[in-house]
């Protein structure tokens, strides 16, 4: 009867090590949303440049965004300041599981709120059709690309008439800061 318990227990003992380091390597293969967030943790240098209509640019402007977690591989807030136009706006990125979604809403000096939502697996997500004071209505689409450790590069772009054209408004460079 001891032998039976001491055997039970050493495979019990053997088998923690292996249910541990399958919990880690599940943490490691995150969903692509999930790295998303986790990859803008910190501090960037960023670099917008405004696109005219026509392409061309209409100049570029440093700034700086910052991202900490407001709960762990859900939910991240930001800050982004572009101190030449003293100008901030505030970010929430956050994952919409029951819907597959991840969603970011930014609010700037306007008070304006534009939500942008895109499935978890993609770097795009989408404004819905927004009325505008002016009466028009317009779109925007945000894309990430080029992304690696420490740089990544995004664009935005708008759509005057549902999402049936698109015509680039800005190109963004981030950079991660550097801890002095």
């Amino acid at each position: 009867m001891i032998r039976k318990l001491v055997v039970a227990a050493a495979l019990a003992l053997s088998s923690a090590p292996l249910a541990a380091q399958a919990e880690a390597e599940a943490a490691e293969q995150a969903s692509p949303a999930v790295e998303q967030l986790r990859h803008v943790i910190g501090e960037w240098d960023v670099v917008t440049t405004f696109i005219r209509p026509d392409g061309s640019e209409a100049g570029s402007f440093d700034g700086i965004y910052a991202f900490e977690w407001v709960m762990e591989d859900k939910i991240v807030k930001g800050l982004s300041t572009i101190p030449q136009f003293k100008m901030a706006s505030g970010l929430l990125f956050y994952l919409r599981d029951s819907t597959g979604e991840i969603e970011m809403a930014s609010v700037g000096p306007d008070g304006h709120l534009w939500v942008m939502t895109g499935p978890q697996d993609s770097e795009t997500r989408v404004t819905p059709n927004t009325d505008m004071p002016d009466g028009t209505t317009l779109m925007l689409r945000f894309t990430r690309f080029n992304v690696s450790e420490d740089r990544f590069e995004s664009k935005m772009e708008r759509s005057i008439n549902g999402g049936e054209t698109w015509v680039q408004g800005n190109h963004q460079l981030f950079v991660r800061k550097r801890e002095a």
